[in-house]
């Protein structure tokens, strides 16, 4: 492996020890960004930062003539009580980072840092923006920092963003072409019926009854409404409804998700979803109210950009370190935004090590990941940028 410096390796790690052990949720990163931006400030970059509450971008120009590559880290953490027992443990009860933007941020960290002293090496040409996003955790800090004009002021033409995935065994990375992750949905149905005695339903229209039909019907999206060669997952998640168990209650509420991973199928959710809803309600008597947010679009990479990261991968690693397997997930992410707007590409960075334990995943209280992967990843980033920008 071309690896960075042993010195820039042991900075990525203690990086990524100082923000684990200092979490801050979504939109509450200050320390996190106060950190970045004391290190920026080191390095004598000038950047702009308070966009959307606690982002920073870092414009990096070669001074020669080309493409706007964006590069991006999340830096929020989770709400969390951490389990691990290492001296880099949160200290901030009930926050953790368990899905490792803490190693993402160290990462961009290092890139600027490697930026900075060797930028012919890894700018060719054209600009590198550098962006420190909050609030990727249901947040939609990507739509926020967007709505906001970033990709309008710096005139980007591309997007590149890692994450180091314990899917995926340390040394690998995982790259695919199109969709790769799923967008996120989420529903609230509340069904108004007629309450009465248990032992007189006539007299009712018994909203547990209709819900439960809705959640089987629900299912017909998934099995005759999707392409059997598509993905697509409805969860009802929670059922709530009556308090006595001889009464039939007014209302029931069901809560869940929809995940979709074409923009086909993503533009065609909320409206199978309401007819399917409304139309067994209806056929019941019944009737419903529907909260239907959309949390984030399919992360889908653009074939050209994907091909230059496994390139890149290739140039780092060797042959046999890029794969797909585990690669795809239905789990979402706010990276999305940018890929909706601008043509790039959204990889994993294998993090797990069986041997040292580091196997729990992304989001338990038990996760941690090898940080072997942290100098990993920043080799294959600097590389795919180096790639891009002298290719476009």
């Amino acid at each position: 492996m071309k690896s960075v410096s042993p010195q820039r390796t042991d900075e990525l790690v203690s990086y990524r020890r100082f923000i684990h052990k200092h979490p801050e949720l979504k939109y509450e990163e200050k320390g996190t960004a106060g950190f970045v931006a004391k290190h920026l400030q080191s390095l004598g970059y000038t950047f702009q930062s308070g966009i959307a509450k606690t982002g920073i971008a870092c414009l990096v120009d070669s001074g020669k003539p080309g493409k706007t590559l964006l590069v991006r880290a999340d830096m929020d953490a989770l709400p969390i009580f951490e389990e691990n027992k290492v001296e880099y443990a949160s200290i901030h009860e009930g926050v953790m980072h368990a899905c490792g933007h803490d190693a993402h941020t160290s990462v961009l960290m290092g890139l600027a840092s490697d930026l900075k002293e060797n930028p012919t090496s890894f700018i060719p040409k054209g600009r590198v923006l550098l962006v420190f996003q909050p609030a990727e955790e249901g947040g939609q800090g990507a739509d926020k920092m967007i709505e906001e004009g970033i990709l309008e002021k710096y005139d980007v033409d591309a997007a590149l963003a890692l994450h180091v995935w314990n899917h995926i065994p340390v040394g690998k990375i995982g790259v695919v072409d199109g969709p790769m992750m799923a967008a996120v949905d989420e529903f609230t149905v509340t069904v108004r019926g007629i309450s009465g005695h248990g032992a007189m339903p006539q007299h009712t229209v018994d909203p547990i009854l209709v819900g439960s039909h809705i959640v089987t019907a629900l299912q017909s999206i998934v099995s005759r409404n999707t392409d059997p060669l598509d993905s697509c997952v409805i969860t009802v998640g929670a059922f709530h409804s009556g308090q006595a168990f001889n009464v039939i209650p007014e209302t029931a509420e069901l809560k869940g998700t929809i995940r979709t991973f074409t923009k086909e199928m993503f533009d065609r959710a909320p409206q199978l979803f309401r007819k399917v809803v409304e139309n067994t309600a209806a056929a019941f008597g019944a009737s419903v109210d529907i909260r239907y947010e959309r949390t984030n679009a399919p992360t889908i990479n653009h074939p050209s950009v994907s091909s230059i990261v496994r390139q890149a991968a290739n140039h780092i690693l060797g042959p046999g370190h890029v794969t797909e397997e585990g690669a795809k997930t239905m789990g979402g992410e706010d990276f999305s935004a940018f890929l909706m707007r601008v043509p790039g590409c959204y990889f994993f960075v294998g993090s797990q090590n069986e041997s040292k334990g580091l196997i729990h995943p992304h989001h338990s209280s038990k996760f941690d990941f090898d940080e072997s992967a942290l100098p990993i990843g920043l080799s294959v980033l600097r590389e795919a940028i180096r790639l891009y920008l002298e290719s476009n």
